[in-house]
């Protein structure tokens, strides 16, 4: 699953990366600031490019919540979805079933341009994270969902069933954030494409050689400590345990 993910890019450089432009300038600023380390389950703002808008960088909130619900119920919304995993992940394998992204997957596909992500390494009953990004350190596109509710954009992200390098680190769960490439993310996009062509995405296996990965601190994972700090996606090794690479 993809819970944490990490967004220090600036936004010029999503910008030249996707032929895009921020929907608002006056949000530039804020969203500037380095955030090492973005936790899901707290809800937070990040940029978007909506199927919609596609020729926009968009602000949204991480957690889709269904269509028809109203900007006051939100809140209530992720209370109650918490123990279902909080709108963060939707399973590709049930984009076209599932009671809301069946209602997104045609019209309201995304991008959720990141820096990085997290996921997590069990090793003797203990959680090790792994931070993951590209090797050139250009923004990761990550396939996504979204509803409109009121003037809110709420976005999931898509998984899919774990490669050879992701089932290595990923071990218990064997899921990954569903990554894309220039022509995938084009394609997924596009309004015209077909139901066989977004099923084609949904299984497509981004290039690994292209990712570099290792493990962090422990501090990502804890929630009694401010991990929003540029030391989360620095290197950590573990005596206790020799990492995979």
């Amino acid at each position: 699953m993809c819970f944490h993910t990490s967004q220090t890019a600036k936004v010029k450089a999503f910008e030249r990366k996707f032929k895009v432009k921020i929907s608002n300038v006056n949000l530039e600023n804020y969203f500037d600031i380095p955030q090492y380390h973005l936790n899901g389950f707290t809800h937070p703002n990040m940029l978007v490019i909506p199927q919609q808008k596609s020729e926009v960088l968009a602000p949204g909130v991480w957690g889709i919540v269904p269509e028809g619900t109203s900007k006051d119920e939100i809140t209530g919304y992720y209370n109650e979805s918490l123990k279902f995993g909080g709108g963060l992940n939707a399973r590709s394998e049930k984009a076209f079933e599932h009671f809301i992204y069946k209602h997104s997957i045609m019209e309201k596909r995304c991008v959720i341009p990141v820096s990085g992500f997290y996921e997590p390494h069990e090793y003797k009953g203990k959680k090790y994270p792994y931070f993951f990004k590209n090797e050139d350190e250009s923004p990761l596109a990550l396939a996504g969902l979204y509803s409109v509710i009121d003037t809110y954009i709420t976005f999931t992200i898509l998984t899919k069933a774990a490669s050879p390098l992701f089932a290595k680190i990923h071990n218990k769960k064997n899921r990954q954030p569903l990554i894309l490439g220039a022509d995938q993310t084009a394609c997924w996009l596009s309004s015209d494409t077909s139901e066989s062509e977004i099923k084609d995405v949904l299984k497509f296996n981004y290039d690994e050689s292209l990712l570099q990965t290792y493990t962090v601190s422990k501090d990502v994972f804890s929630p009694k400590i401010d991990s929003n700090v540029a030391s989360s996606i620095v290197p950590f090794q573990y005596p206790e345990f020799n990492t995979l690479f």
